[in-house]
């Protein structure tokens, strides 16, 4: 299978540097921007499948996507590829969480594999649902070039899982808005060919 992996185009919580977690944002103009400047960068690729989670900002990137395509079908939602839930902390800037709550936001940060924020999620259940959702994709699209479109916590632990990157060093991929990697997903192995290319929203 060859995997193309984007992430969203911006919003304005991305430029205000809030937590969006499961928050339903939108696309600003330039994250509108950056997602037809990624659509026409990968209208001559053949794509046969496109995923996205379910959140607005991610499916408003996969549809104008699609919109160019001639082979891939309507996009196929998941609410299993979302970011990372912050709970209770989504709408925080880094700074008002960590004077929200010093000793959490401390114990969060060195380890957020079993730390929680208040009503959040683990980055071990990101994880768990990000697999399971990959799974079901590897064993339905074999063959296939399939992209997907996420966030860059969704995105940097699929790397992660895939690479066989120790999940507590997930942060380490970078994930830029509407940029583009690609994967060759084997049976029993995975490639990296092209990671976090931007040079479609430089023009």
């Amino acid at each position: 299978m060859k995997l193309l992996l984007t992430r969203h185009g911006q919003t304005d919580w991305n430029i205000a540097r809030r937590y969006q977690g499961h928050s339903n944002t939108g696309l600003n103009q330039t994250g509108i921007q950056q997602a037809e400047q990624l659509a026409r960068r990968l209208s001559s690729e053949t794509i046969h499948a496109i995923y996205s989670s379910d959140l607005s900002r991610a499916v408003d990137t996969a549809n104008r996507i699609q919109i160019l395509q001639q082979t891939a079908k309507a996009v196929a939602t998941d609410m299993r590829w979302r970011e990372l839930s912050f709970g209770d902390w989504e709408g925080m800037t880094y700074e008002e969480m960590s004077a929200h709550s010093p000793e959490l936001f401390d114990a969060w940060m060195k380890d957020a594999l079993t730390v929680s924020t208040p009503n959040g999620e683990t980055h071990r259940q990101l994880a768990e649902r990000v697999k399971s959702a990959f799974d079901e994709l590897k064993a339905r699209h074999k063959d296939a070039t399939v992209l997907l479109v996420g966030h860059s916590g969704s995105m940097q632990t699929l790397l992660a899982l895939l690479l066989g990157v120790d999940l507590s060093r997930y942060w380490q991929f970078r994930i830029s808005q509407a940029s583009l990697s690609e994967l060759t997903v084997y049976d029993d192995a995975v490639t990296l060919n092209l990671f976090n290319d931007i040079s479609h929203l430089k023009s």
